[in-house]
């Protein structure tokens, strides 16, 4: 489903949109805000990039933070739901994640998690590895991957 087609059909079941993101530094608000008319089903974007904005912005708990790290499921959990609560939307994405260059052996670069809060569906998360691809190719792929997320959970 391509972007417009998204959109097209959150109009049709009357859903809005909301992201978080933090590695991917709102390039999946971007991508939807790139289609005429999207204002009538994109609410707000999130650009949580340090720890504070997703403690301030969103409600991510640090001791989350602190026992997690930024780049995980509980995160993109606390993310998602924080984006649907402080949003006027019944859809939303969180991305966080390590796009490089660098990441560890615990959290290697590309690796990424991702969170879909939905209302009256609850919240699911997941982590894609995408792998050292660098950064400009993970960040894409990541943006690609949450708007998939998006496209799918509009279907019925």
């Amino acid at each position: 489903m391509n972007i417009a087609d998204l959109l097209q059909t959150a109009r049709v079941w009357g859903w809005r949109i909301a992201t978080a993101e933090s590695c991917t530094g709102g390039m999946v608000a971007a991508a939807l805000t790139d289609v005429p008319g999207s204002s009538d089903v994109f609410d707000r974007g999130f650009v949580t990039y340090s720890n504070a904005a997703k403690v301030e912005m969103l409600g991510v708990h640090p001791e989350t933070l602190e026992e997690h790290g930024a780049v995980s499921e509980a995160v993109a959990y606390e993310m998602a739901r924080g984006a649907l609560a402080h949003a006027d939307a019944s859809l939303a994405v969180s991305i966080t994640g390590i796009a490089g260059p660098g990441g560890s052996e615990h959290k290697p670069e590309g690796r990424v998690c991702f969170g879909l809060a939905q209302d009256g569906r609850g919240i699911v998360t997941h982590t894609v590895e995408f792998g050292a691809l660098g950064r400009d190719a993970v960040r894409q792929a990541a943006r690609d991957h949450a708007l998939a997320l998006l496209a799918r959970a509009l279907q019925p």
